[in-house]
Order: C-alpha cells, then sequence, then structure tokens
C-alpha cells in the first residue's frame, strides 16, 4: 500500500472516531461510525490472502449489522420522542435495540463470534488496531447513553462475556485469538461496571487499551503467532521475555501490577451495589483467563535456556519493528497501582 493511501486510511480511521465521541446527533454519530468500518477494511484486507478477504468480509457485515441497528433504533426513538439528541434516548424498545447493536460493535457474548476469526484472519498490527482503537467510538456511546441503556442487558452480556472469555480461550493455540478472548473477557468486566459507576469503566477501559497494545508490541517484536512461537523469544531478546511475562501477569489481574487496580475497584463496586453472585461470577472468571496467561508466561519465560525447545531457534538479530509503542506502554502496564488512591478518591 503506498504512504499517501495508508495516510488516508489511517486518518480517517481517526476521524471517524473522533466524530463518533464529539457527536450530539444520532446519525452524526452513525456517520463517524461508518467511515470507522470502511477505512479499517482496507487495512484487513491488504494482506492479498484468503483469510485476511475473509476476515475483512466479516468484519463489514458485523459491523454494517450493528450500524443499521444503531440507525434503526434512534429512528425509533426519533419517531417516539422527536429528538436526535444522543443522551434523550427515553424509548425503552429502541434502548435495548441500541444496547445489543452496541454490543455487536464491541463484540460482546453472546455476539462474540466475529471477533476471534476477524483477529486470527488480520496481521498482529491490524488486530492490535482491532482490539483497541476500534472499541473507543462504541464505549464513548455507551458512555453517552448509559443512563438510559437497558441495565439487565448490559448485565447479563458482561457476565458472559467475561466467563465465555475465560472459558472458550482455554483451548487456543494461536496468540491472536488468545488475545481476542482476552479482550472479549476485559470489555465483560468494563460493561458489567458501566451500569454504575462510568468513571471506573473509562479507568478499565484505559488499562486495557495500555496492557493490550504492550501485549501485542511484544508479539510484534517477537514474531509470535502460536504458542509454539513464544518459546524461541528469548533468543531475540532476554528482556523482551521478561516484559512479556509481566505485561501477561498484568492482563490477569495479579496484584503488584496495573492490571489489579480496574478489577479490584469493579468487584469493590459491584459488592457495595448488592450485586453479589455476579461478582463471584466475575472473579471465578478471571481465573480462567489466568490459566492461558499463565500458560503463554510459561512458554515464553520458563523455557528458557538452557532448556531444549522442539523448534528451530530465530537468528539473533536486533527486531527491525520501531519499539517506542512498547516501550512507552510497558511502565504504565506495570507500575500504575500507585495510582489507585488519586482514582479512588
Amino acid at each position: 500500500m503506498s504512504p499517501l493511501a495508508t495516510m488516508i486510511i489511517l486518518s480517517s480511521l481517526a476521524t471517524g472516531t473522533i466524530i463518533t465521541m464529539s457527536s450530539h446527533h444520532w446519525m452524526m454519530a452513525w456517520i463517524g461510525l461508518e467511515m470507522n468500518t470502511l477505512a479499517i477494511l482496507p487495512i484487513i484486507s491488504k494482506q492479498h490472502h484468503p483469510r485476511a478477504t475473509e476476515a475483512a468480509t466479516k468484519y463489514f457485515l458485523t459491523q454494517a449489522t450493528a450500524s443499521a441497528l444503531i440507525l434503526f433504533s434512534s429512528s425509533m426513538n426519533a419517531w417516539k420522542t422527536g429528538t436526535w439528541d444522543i443522551t434523550q434516548m427515553t424509548d425503552p424498545p429502541a434502548n435495548a435495540l441500541l444496547t445489543s447493536a452496541l454490543a455487536m460493535k464491541l463484540g460482546l457474548a453472546p455476539v462474540h463470534f466475529w471477533l476471534p476469526e476477524v483477529l486470527q484472519g488480520s496481521t498482529m498490527k491490524t488486530a492490535l488496531i482491532i482490539s483497541t482503537w476500534q472499541k473507543l467510538a462504541p464505549m464513548a456511546l455507551i458512555y453517552l447513553t448509559m443512563n438510559n441503556l437497558s441495565t439487565f442487558i448490559l448485565l447479563t452480556m458482561g457476565t458472559l462475556s467475561a466467563l465465555l472469555g475465560g472459558w472458550t480461550g482455554l483451548n487456543q493455540t494461536q496468540t491472536r485469538k488468545i488475545m481476542a478472548f482476552s479482550s472479549i473477557a476485559h470489555l465483560g468486566w468494563m460493561v458489567t461496571i458501566a451500569t454504575t459507576l462510568t468513571n471506573i469503566m473509562t479507568m478499565a477501559l484505559i488499562m486495557y487499551l495500555l496492557m493490550t497494545t504492550s501485549m501485542f508490541s511484544a508479539l510484534v517484536l517477537s514474531k509470535s503467532k502460536t504458542i509454539q512461537d513464544t518459546t524461541t523469544s528469548w533468543t531475540m531478546s532476554p528482556t523482551l521475555t521478561i516484559m512479556t511475562m509481566l505485561t501477561l501477569l498484568s492482563l490477569g489481574g495479579l496484584p503488584p501490577l496495573s492490571g489489579f487496580l480496574p478489577k479490584w475497584l469493579i468487584l469493590q463496586e459491584l459488592i457495595t451495589q448488592n450485586l453479589i453472585p455476579m461478582a463471584t461470577a466475575i472473579a471465578l472468571s478471571t481465573l480462567l483467563s489466568l490459566f492461558f496467561y499463565l500458560r503463554l508466561t510459561y512458554t515464553t519465560t520458563l523455557t528458557t535456556s538452557p532448556n531444549t525447545t522442539q523448534t528451530k531457534h530465530k537468528w539473533r538479530l536486533k527486531p527491525t519493528t520501531p519499539s517506542l509503542l512498547f516501550s512507552t506502554s510497558i511502565p504504565l502496564t506495570m507500575m500504575a497501582l500507585p495510582l489507585a488512591p488519586l482514582l479512588m478518591n
């Protein structure tokens, strides 16, 4: 792809998200979402490969359906109330439809089936964009319409996503699919708390973006597409191996690292709201997610020299990919827990 085409596509991608996040009219929000979808399609399908074409087609059909449902729900609301304001969604059927549409946009269970397939058919960098930047616009719409969305649907989908994200990630061997199910589980946590405190949801989203960015950057640098590939990442950089381990443990939500912060605050708030069965269910689902994070940690870190592996070793060459993104996101992924008192106040 030429630099000019890449610049136009990436700027359209950024502009679409910004339009959606800053709009008050449903039509403008829909236009931003459509720009976003159309800009990412050539990025997904630029690899001239059947899997990339299939991933782009699946992504397009899912996002087009979700956008149509958003437009339909906002039209229903405008027909009943006479306003197109995003914050004035007061019609209950329109709200239920909007909740389902935003869940499809994000990839929440039970409408999550497209996300692992699309990520598996894309390159690592494209998978990073889909897992991070593409979540911003739908999450902004959830933030804006939270007072009117269907609480029951959101809580059900959030709990289902947390459980399914952990459960279905157990038997995966592809790192992109593991990150897809990790994304589903994390979004489940965010949506669960969105019904009560949107500021904790925002903090959880920021932490998720940082952790996912650093994890994908580590996978790009070590060229690890499967779990087996991670066993030879120490031949490239031992430091990268340790950073990958700490990022994975942070994604699992272990206490000294930053990933513990959103989980801690979300569980605390759910217990305060007397949603104890739900808090128990999503806390137990974290153990499932932690299992496949620890499996990746084991293959990445604990199979280092002098242990022998069954795969060919990678050449001891410096990574050619610029690591600025990784080096900027990794400190916050590991050391943001001291910020907890500021966030709790």
